[in-house]
């Protein structure tokens, strides 16, 4: 019994794949899945947690401009007195409930949203001063590394001049990491490609 031999593809290239969202079933239900139990979500911080209880919100955007349905946002960030929720900071805290992180799917029309209390600055590089901000991680189909990046806030101007980190930033595209107050709700886009691309973070 002979067989064909089996057509190679040029360079060894091989067949085209799309990486999940397998995330998006076991770790964001969410509007998708409601039967599925939730392992993190973007409640971050509880009634009660000391801080100014604030609510950030956007849309995850693909090169075309067009919402990213599937997409997974994780945050972390400090306390509202500027303190994490890690042992390697040793200063004492004022919830020991509140961990600082948070899930979030985004829904139909690409919104994500967390319900948090606002960050106070933080200890940066040399011995300097970080303005309020948040981590930001982004999970999407066919991304085959998720993408880092930071929330800054509008009304943190001068505390924003200042940092360290926004200051590596071309300032003709720090605006694609501060997010707009409006009453007590942040809102900013992520725009994975294109013109007014999210700057992300080599890390």
């Amino acid at each position: 019994m002979t067989t064909e031999p089996v057509a190679k593809r040029p360079g060894g290239i091989t067949p085209s794949q799309t990486v999940g969202p397998f995330f998006h079933y076991g770790l964001t239900p969410g509007e998708a899945y409601p039967n599925v139990a939730v392992s993190a979500d973007p409640m971050v911080a509880a009634p009660g947690t000391p801080g100014e209880h604030v609510v950030l919100t956007g849309c995850v955007l693909d090169g075309e401009g067009q919402p990213v349905p599937d997409a997974m946002l994780e945050i972390w960030q400090a306390d509202a007195q500027g303190r994490y929720a890690h042992d390697a900071d040793r200063r004492p805290r004022a919830s020991n409930t509140f961990t600082g992180f948070g899930r979030s799917d985004t829904n139909a029309d690409g919104v994500f949203s967390f319900t948090t209390v606002k960050p106070g600055p933080v200890p940066g590089p040399g011995g300097t001063l970080q303005a309020p901000h948040v981590l930001v991680a982004v999970y999407g189909r066919g991304m085959l590394t998720h993408l880092y990046t930071r929330f800054y806030f509008d009304d943190e101007a001068e505390a924003n001049a200042a940092d360290p980190i926004l200051n590596l930033v071309p300032e003709d595209r720090r605006n694609t990491l501060v997010m707009k107050r409006s009453g007590s709700t942040y809102a900013l886009d992520i725009r994975l490609q294109g013109g007014e691309e999210t700057v992300f973070f080599d890390v």
